[in-house]
This record gives C-alpha cells, structure tokens and sequence, in this order.
C-alpha cells in the first residue's frame, strides 16, 4: 500500500505516547521558500541583464511575465503588488538611460504603452489564477480533514494498556499528509484475553479506507463475542467476500495477522492469513514466530480451508511486533529492503527487556535513516504482558 520523516510524512513524532498518527493539519502546505523568493530574483535578473544589452533589445519587457511567476507562491493581494512593481519598473526603464552612451526611449511609446496594458492584463488574469489556487487549496484542506478524521475513527489510538497487555503503534501514510490509506491494527479486550490484528487492504484511495471500516467492523463485532480466533477469521473471511461482491472486485483480498494473548497460560495464539509473520523480542533474542500458512482474507474460497492457529509462550518481558509489509520493503538508496530483523537485534539484544513503546519508537525513528521515500503504508502494533 503505505513523514518528511524523521518527523513523518507521515507520522506525529509524540515520543513516549501509545499510538502516533499523522497529523495533515488544517492549512495548507507553505510554498518552498525559493519559490516564494522566486518574483524578487526574477526582477533582479530582468535590471541586471537591462544594462548589459543593447538598446534595441528591449529586455525589460519580459516583466510582463512577473505577475504570472508572483501567482505560484503568493495570494491575490501580493500578485496584485506584483503587478504594480512590473509595470513601475517597465517605465522607469523605459524613461531613464541604463548607462552611459545608452539614449533612453520615450516612456509613452507605443511598444511600452503596449507593454503596460499587456502586464495589466497579466495581473488580472495572475490575481485571479492566485485567487482559485488559494480556494482549492483550502478545498484540499477540507476534503483532507474529513478523511483524516474518518481514518482517525477507524484506527482508534491504541491505548497504553488493556487488560494486562501494555502497546504501542504507528501509522505512517504513503502519501503524505494525509492519513487515507489501507493498513489497519486494532486492540480489543475480550473475555477469552485480549485480542489484536493488524492487516494490509489490497489496493489504495478511498476504496481501500471502505475495505478497511469493513474489517475492522468484522473484528470489533466478533473479538467480544464466544469463539476463537478462527471462527472470527472466519467471520472476516465472509465479510470480505461479501465487500468484493458489493463492489464488482474478485481480486480484492486483506493480509491479516490475528493475535490472543492468553494471562493464565502465558501463550499468545496467532492466526496469519497470508500475512508477514510476527517478530517476538525475548531474552535478548528477536526471532520470527512462523507457523502454518493461510490464504489471505477475501481468497478463502479458492481452497475451502478454514485457517489453522498456531501457539508460542509469551511471558512477562516479552514484546511482539505485528507490522505490515511497508516497514520490511522500505527500500534504501541501493534498493535494499528494510532488515528488520538485523536492525531489532542490534537494538535490542542482549539487552534489558523494551517496552512496547520503546520498540516503536526505535522503528519510527530508524525506517527514515535507512529509505528517504516510503511508497507503502507503514502499521506498527507491539504488544507485551504487563508485570
């Protein structure tokens, strides 16, 4: 799927929180300073090359140009001024010599009176192209706001602890500043422990946020209710197949990883649909819990298979890191994926038991040092017993 990160396009860099989401803001992006500098260089540009050309070389009327170039990175009002500086500066230049031995031309001849009603018109078309950037921009605001608060009501923030299960997570839109996207975590305490999945929707936009509040609906209806893991996978599984029937998609599918942390048996039970496996910080050591495979949810029909569950002891001092595949295939510079594995045990072993937020926050600052570009969604959701 998928921070000017260190900071995140995606990602609010709340150092010490729970859950960390992107903040798109309520205005919009600043033009790049260059661009906003870029009308005052290109009038010095236009009176330093004046002087240096012949006379017949009416060089200063490429000013007719300034309001046009004003209007990328200023409002009405200041390509309006621009519009008053073109026009000033084309009759000056038009009255006074530039140097000596150089004769200066009448200021109402009818080339630069030409010129005059010429950068006018500029300025008025200029005003009124800076005009429509600054209402769509605030419409792109408004239209972003609304989607990241819808995304922000799906993935409710992940609380510091349930039950006696502490976590933390991370979501870092592809695209940024925005949060729409279709990776998705959720927590949710249930009678038989507490239970967590985290998923990656195929494909991206809106449709993909319409899969997402689909799965996690799924989820949040049958984590409370009797049954295991599989039967709601497999309550899931329908789910999906019912959204790819709604919406004409045979091909559409969700990865998933399914967790349920058992307190009294000390186990956690994992079910992964065709999902990146679960890694488990333990004793210093970081290892892959892998187990037996499962299609993804949304191609459970292609075999007729219900998913199988597998088990792992997960005790006091134990962290296990769910993610999705936008962490591990963040490519750096020279094309490499993003060692996942390496960089956990480098951090982290043999050392002192992390903390669930401990490890997120090592990962969201980290992916940014080894890939500049992140073109997938990133979900992070670590878990640990509470002591």
């Amino acid at each position: 799927m998928s921070r000017q990160h260190r900071r995140g396009t995606g990602a609010a860099a709340h150092r010490g929180k729970a859950v960390r989401l992107s903040d798109a803001g309520d205005r919009a992006p600043a033009p790049p300073r260059w661009m906003r500098w870029l009308p005052v260089a290109y009038v010095a540009a236009v009176l330093a090359l004046e002087p240096l050309t012949p006379v017949q070389w009416p060089v200063s009327f490429v000013l007719i140009a300034l309001p046009a170039v004003a209007a990328f990175a200023l409002g009405p009002v200041g390509v309006a001024v621009a519009t008053c500086v073109a026009v000033t500066f084309l009759g000056l230049l038009a009255g006074t010599p530039c140097c000596a031995g150089r004769s200066s031309h009448d200021l109402w001849e009818r080339h630069y009176v030409a010129a005059y009603l010429c950068t006018g018109l500029v300025g008025v078309l200029a005003v009124a192209l800076a005009g429509y950037r600054r209402r769509q921009e605030a419409h792109l605001v408004h239209v972003n706001s609304v989607a990241e608060a819808l995304m922000r009501t799906l993935l409710r923030p992940v609380p510091a602890r349930v039950n006696g299960v502490l976590a933390a997570g991370l979501y870092r839109p592809a695209e940024s500043g925005t949060m729409v996207g279709g990776d998705l975590f959720d927590l949710h305490a249930a009678p038989a422990g507490v239970r967590a999945v985290i998923g990656d929707v195929r494909g991206k936009g809106l449709q993909a946020v319409r899969t997402v509040a689909d799965v996690l609906g799924a989820f949040r209806q049958a984590a409370s209710e009797p049954g295991d893991l599989v039967e709601i996978a497999a309550g899931m599984e329908r789910r999906i197949a019912h959204e790819a029937g709604a919406l004409q998609d045979a091909e559409l599918f969700v990865t998933a990883t399914l967790v349920e942390y058992d307190s009294g048996a000390r186990q956690v039970t994992i079910v992964n649909q065709g999902h990146i496996e679960p890694v488990l910080i333990s004793a210093g050591e970081v290892q892959a819990l892998t187990g037996p495979p499962s299609l993804p949810l949304g191609l459970g029909a292609l075999t007729g298979e219900r998913p199988l569950a597998y088990r792992h002891p997960f005790a006091p001092g134990d962290v296990l890191l769910l993610c999705t595949d936008g962490l591990v295939e963040a490519r750096d510079d020279n094309g490499g994926f993003y060692p996942l594995l390496d960089r956990l045990r480098q951090r982290f072993g043999a050392r002192p038991a992390p903390t669930p937020v401990e490890v997120v926050d090592f990962l969201d600052g980290d992916l940014p040092c080894h890939s500049r570009a992140f073109h997938d969604d990133v979900a992070i959701l670590a878990l640990a017993p509470a002591l």
